[in-house]
């Protein structure tokens, strides 16, 4: 079988490449159990279009720098690709291409009607000011706008671009259109067409399985968070809120831990002056790896990925991991932890919440429509409530993790709509 993904670099193995070897690992598992033959495993493990872009961008002393930037649509069979947009200096090829295979399996699995996509700029915004990040938004865009839009590619924010990034991206479009296209981006402002509920989605959507993953009363349920940013801090508070004890969390600048539990909300405040959790005088410091090898009853990790590794996997004494983040768990890992006991709730299931939400945002942008926040977090939980039944229920009939049962049941979807559509020509 022959797979047309980026190549292996010789001299380093990138994390990037690792989370794609990771991304392929997982649809090989998928399609043996699924039975798929070697040319339909080969198209789903192909990128559909692969673009890779130099962005140049103008510093505010007049210097010109140049950096790369990429747009992946890994699948549009079952609908437009949908996917976020990342500036993080260690982005890639690889790691975009995986993003957007793993969003095509998070979309079929959760049941909205999109392909995969991911974009990303291998910047760090930290070393921009406000306006250059503008000028590099814009022209990054302005290089990938033949495959973006309403109807084709609908981008979003993930590490290191909010909801201003995606109005610069809006109106940068709209700007070549000629007219206003709310539709072409989702996370953004309400101002600007964005939907209720829609920051805090993944977040709730994290909340929302682990809670059902744990099977019991969250009352007094120990809680460690790796990565407290946008989806890790709320979904701290959200997993507080419900009754559970958050008792150590992280981010860049280090981890801080207390036994009674941590006040989510003020240290939430604390990060949001500061700058990070370092420092906060109500709690301990810790490592981060020894956050992650904490006996707490949840992990959380919610940033990057590949920090669950062979390497640490037999030190992690949680027994529920939920991911907030996209591959936190290498495929090494995840055998460890099921020979331990532990349970794992996927990425594409877990963190679907984003999605949710944004298709709800495209759907309301298409209608010229709104919903309440309260019907968009009904909606949201019975999406993720529902997935969470059928991944549990086919984990349990076949004898699988629920990673393998996820990606069966997302997998498979894809697989039978290009069965259905055929081969043109």
């Amino acid at each position: 079988m022959t797979v047309m993904v980026p190549s292996r670099t010789p001299a380093q193995i990138t994390p990037g490449r690792q989370a794609l070897d990771s991304a392929l690992h997982q649809l090989a598992q998928a399609a043996e159990h699924l039975g798929l033959d070697e040319g339909m495993h080969a198209m789903l493990a192909t990128p559909r279009r692969s673009l890779t872009v130099s962005v140049p961008v103008r510093r505010e002393d007049g210097r010109m720098d140049v950096v790369q930037g990429y747009r992946v649509q890994h699948n549009i069979t079952r609908g437009p690709a949908k996917g976020g947009i990342r500036f993080h200096p260690a982005t890639d090829i690889h790691e975009v291409t995986a993003l957007a295979m793993w969003m095509t399996w998070k979309c079929a699995l959760v049941g909205i009607p999109y392909g995969g996509a991911k974009g990303g700029v291998a910047v760090d915004p930290a070393t921009l000011t406000t306006r250059e990040l503008e000028r590099l938004t814009r022209r990054y865009v302005n290089e990938i706008l033949p495959l973006i839009g309403p109807e084709k590619d609908i981008p979003a924010p993930d590490v290191g671009t909010d909801e201003q990034t995606m109005a610069w991206i809006m109106d940068t479009y709209s700007v070549n259109a000629g007219y206003s296209v709310p539709g072409v981006v989702t996370g953004k402002p309400t101002t600007l067409g964005g939907s209720l509920g829609r920051a805090g989605a993944t977040s709730r959507g994290v909340q929302i399985v682990a809670l059902a993953a744990l099977g019991r009363s969250p009352e007094g349920t120990t809680v460690a968070v790796q990565g407290f940013g946008k989806v890790g801090s709320l979904a701290a508070q959200f997993l507080a809120d419900a009754g559970c004890k958050v008792v150590a969390v992280s981010d860049a600048t280090g981890a801080v831990y207390r036994a009674a539990g941590l006040d989510v909300a003020g240290l939430r405040a604390w990060t949001a002056e500061s700058g990070g959790v370092r420092g906060y005088r109500h709690a301990d410091a810790l490592s981060h790896e020894e956050l992650l090898e904490l006996d707490v009853d949840v992990l959380v990790p919610a940033a990057l990925e590949g920090v669950i590794t062979a390497g640490n996997a037999a030190r992690i004494r949680a027994r529920l991991i939920v991911e907030g983040a996209n591959g936190p768990t290498t495929p090494e890992a995840d055998e460890i932890l099921a020979a331990q006991g532990a349970t794992v709730v996927p990425d594409i299931l877990a963190n679907a919440g984003g999605v949710i939400v944004s298709y709800l945002e495209w759907v309301q942008n298409t209608q010229a429509y709104s919903w309440s926040a309260g019907e968009v977090e009904l909606k949201l939980r019975d999406l993720m409530e529902s997935a969470y039944g059928e991944v549990r229920t086919l984990a349990a009939e076949r004898g699988l993790t629920l990673r393998q049962a996820a990606h069966v049941i997302g997998v498979g979807r894809v697989a039978e709509a290009h069965r259905m559509r055929g081969l043109y020509p």
